[in-house]
């Protein structure tokens, strides 16, 4: 298998993401789940998803934990058998606790282990294309909620319990397509002999880069910041994501649902491209320039939206969820491009854990937004939300600019 193109382990690490990306279609896999338990709140089911999340990051955390004694094939071997007994317990629950455990905690896990198996080693063949490689792996991964989604919805049939079918054949599907994707998790071996100029340009993206360890990572100012910028960023996501549908209907009051449901679908497709984007640009501009970048795209659409909602233009509500997923799709590739462009490969699999839990903090900007829209009674406040936290990270990134420069003037001495 080290003697395939590595574009083929490209192909492989996106479509095992695209199966382990199902988990964040909760909100469409949920709706006749709620529909057969009416007696369950909103609240109990959005358990599920925290649960989910939370599992999803200790599934991360315990691949990178292990990565140098376990094998990544293993792992995907894991998810494989995990995605297949969680969803088979979902389609038979009759409970919320088989929920939790069938979904949130077995799914979840199952999630985590492909998540870190994939990005601890397919970007291990793109020494030279961090941020391009991070952007298409993690495109996979983002649009698996849009498309599977979309899939069960129009393969379940209206009556009652006919969504437990479904379960049961996208755990057979999911399981079938991990099984035959394991033998290519191959990491480079010694006589992969990475593209001419890679070092060099990995160096002049980050002069300050060295091999560091969780430890000593976790002891660095620009961790930190840039962990507080992952939080703020993507809590501005999901603020988007969690409102995206009333504001749009709000405005679009002549709007048919399918149409509505299309609107709001324009965030997961560029979010999707966004990621690429990202990716391409911080493997071209670095990683300063990107995340301003990515600041300012968030609060310009956070003012489109602002302006959408006060002179009723769906035309600028559309403008505003296409600018927001853009902007929302290009954190996920950062978080991969700078643990390894700062802290290198060889603790990458732990050091990219330990960022990605920064998700659960962030998951929590959802609820911020629906406060806000309870207490205001209106989307404005939310859109202003997200504003300041997309200000709050300009600073963040200019605090980032400032420790390079002077770990470099170290170095320089």
């Amino acid at each position: 298998m080290q003697k395939l193109n590595r574009w083929v382990y490209a192909l492989v690490g996106i479509l095992v993401l695209f199966c382990g990306g199902v988990i964040y279609a909760w909100s469409v896999l949920s709706a006749p789940i709620a529909a057969e338990f009416p007696q369950w709140t909103k609240a109990q089911l959005s358990v599920t998803f925290t649960i989910t999340i939370i599992m999803f990051c200790l599934g991360c955390m315990i691949g990178g934990f292990f990565s140098s004694r376990v094998s990544p094939k293993l792992y995907v071997l894991a998810a494989a058998v995990l995605f297949l007994a969680g969803f088979q317990i979902t389609a038979g629950i009759h409970s919320l606790g088989a929920l939790y455990l069938g979904f949130g905690v077995i799914s979840g896990l199952g999630a985590g282990f492909v998540y870190n198996a994939v990005m601890s080693t397919i970007t291990k063949w793109f020494p030279d294309r961090q941020g391009l490689i991070s952007g298409l792996l993690l495109m996979g991964f983002g649009l698996s909620a849009f498309a599977i989604g979309k899939l069960y919805q129009a393969l379940t049939p209206g009556e009652a319990g006919a969504w437990r079918d479904s379960f049961r054949v996208m755990s057979l599907v999911i399981f079938g397509v991990l099984m035959v994707c394991i033998p290519f998790f191959a990491k480079p071996g010694p006589d992969f002999v990475p593209p001419a100029g890679a070092t060099k340009k990995a160096r002049s993206l980050n002069p300050a880069a060295a091999e560091t360890s969780t430890g000593q990572m976790l002891r660095k100012a620009a961790f930190w910041l840039y962990y507080l910028w992952a939080i703020a960023l993507s809590a501005v996501g999901l603020a988007l994501v969690s409102q995206a549908a009333g504001s749009a209907s709000e405005v679009g009051v002549n709007a048919s649902p399918g149409t509505i449901a299309t609107v709001v679908g324009l965030i997961s497709i560029f979010n999707a491209f966004g990621r690429v984007l990202s990716g391409m640009l911080y493997d071209r501009k670095g990683r300063s320039f990107t995340m301003h970048s990515i600041n300012l795209l968030f609060i310009a659409a956070s003012v489109i939206l602002m302006a959408g909602l006060s002179t009723r233009s769906f035309f600028l509500i559309i403008v505003g969820f296409i600018l927001g997923g853009l902007s929302y799709g290009g954190v996920p590739p950062i978080n991969s491009a700078f643990i390894s462009g700062y802290y290198g490969q060889k603790h990458f699999s732990m050091n990219f854990s330990v960022i990605n839990t920064n998700m659960i903090f962030a998951s929590f900007g959802s609820t911020i937004a629906g406060f806000l829209y309870d207490a205001s009674g209106s989307y404005f406040s939310t859109y202003l939300f997200m504003a300041a936290l997309a200000a709050a990270g300009i600073v963040l990134t200019l605090c980032i600019d400032t420790c390079d420069r002077r770990t470099l003037a170290k170095l320089r001495k």
